[in-house]
């Protein structure tokens, strides 16, 4: 009684701030609601799975809407996941050195863009790359022509086979012009991150992988300092320490650091509101925003409630496949150990202790 009274104010307020919201959010995907009247009413047009058959198996602009925002977004994690986690995790192993003086203002140095408004840091990309930005005149002093960034629908892996003369970037032909997934041709799913996406990825990796340099930082200060001069003196070189000490050890934060990044991505909002709204062409249109954009400039709620009920379902069924693949190897291996220990021999400290 006295724990399910402590824990109370915090039950209540996830109930009411969090689950209750959830499953009104879900009764609003099964209407027809414009957001003028009381959806809880006898009189709230129910239309069932309409609005996720609409967006899932039905021929028409919301489908070919969401499935540009699902390929934007896709190429967004897959790009972004990775290289922050690379970078935040290089970042910890330099400032974690004893011997690397100025260390302190090191981190804080890393850190500070996490602490930034994103919205500051949205506006000063603007300015960077833009046509005339720092970023082109940077690239013009070494001879490099560069790209209005925020106006180049182009993808990027067509742009690279088109240089290389392998195919027309403009129009693709063959097998990827002839066939269709979700009302977008094979060679809009294959054409890779937009330009203009290309800034929002190297955004989103600038701004968070301090914080994640931090996580990193506070496991690798926890691991003992004997486990690496076990190895050195063994003859390991430092590839070798950071490859069979240092990582395996890390793999629970991996699997934190990882799992954050991927949800956060596939909720990316904030930046896409900013810097183009989903322009130019949709080619940084994201779930979130398309869900938001349904809801509050088409006042298509349900709309936009079956959009982020899809979304819910596509980070769950990410991290439980990140899940199973950073999960611990061989771990069932002591569990029936410690089975036949509980229902055979028993431990040495048991017989220690017994004598």
């Amino acid at each position: 009684m006295w724990g399910w009274l402590f824990v109370s104010p915090m039950v209540l307020g996830l109930g009411l701030f969090m689950a209750l919201p959830i499953l009104m959010a879900a009764w609003v995907s099964l209407l027809d609601w414009d957001g003028q009247s009381n959806p809880f009413t006898p009189d709230a047009d129910f239309v069932g799975l309409a609005n996720y058959r609409s967006l899932l198996a039905e021929d028409g602009l919301a489908r070919t809407l969401l499935a540009t925002s699902l390929r934007n977004n896709a190429y967004y994690v897959l790009l972004t996941v990775p290289l922050q986690t690379a970078l935040s995790l290089t970042l910890a192993i330099i400032v974690n050195q004893r011997m690397l003086r100025g260390r302190s203002m090191l981190r804080t140095t890393f850190y500070f863009p996490s602490v930034t408004s994103s919205i500051a840091v949205c506006t000063v990309f603007l300015f960077l790359f833009q046509g005339s930005g720092a970023v082109n005149q940077l690239l013009g002093w070494i001879g490099v022509k560069g790209p209005n960034w925020f106006a180049d629908p182009r993808g990027v892996l067509w742009v690279l086979l088109e240089a290389a003369g392998v195919i027309d970037g403009e129009k693709p032909g063959g097998f990827l012009a002839e066939h269709r997934l979700m009302g977008l041709h094979w060679s809009e799913w294959l054409a890779g991150p937009s330009v203009a996406m290309c800034t929002l990825i190297m955004l989103a990796v600038w701004t968070t992988s301090g914080t994640f340099m931090l996580i990193f930082l506070a496991a690798l200060q926890n691991i003992p300092r004997e486990l690496e001069e076990a190895a050195a003196l063994d003859g390991a070189a430092r590839r070798h320490v950071l490859r069979h000490v240092l990582l395996p050890a890390l793999r629970p934060v991996m699997f934190l650091v990882t799992t954050l990044g991927l949800i956060a991505t596939w909720q990316v909002f904030d930046q896409v509101y900013v810097l183009g709204q989903g322009d130019p062409a949709n080619t940084t249109l994201t779930p979130a925003f398309l869900s938001y954009s349904y809801g509050f400039d088409n006042a298509e709620f349900g709309q936009g409630a079956a959009i982020s009920f899809i979304l819910l379902a596509i980070v769950l069924l990410m991290t439980g496949v990140q899940r199973l693949l950073l999960r611990e190897r061989g771990s069932r291996g002591p569990r029936r150990a410690r089975g036949r220990q509980a229902h055979g021999t028993p431990e040495k400290g048991a017989l220690r202790a017994h004598d």
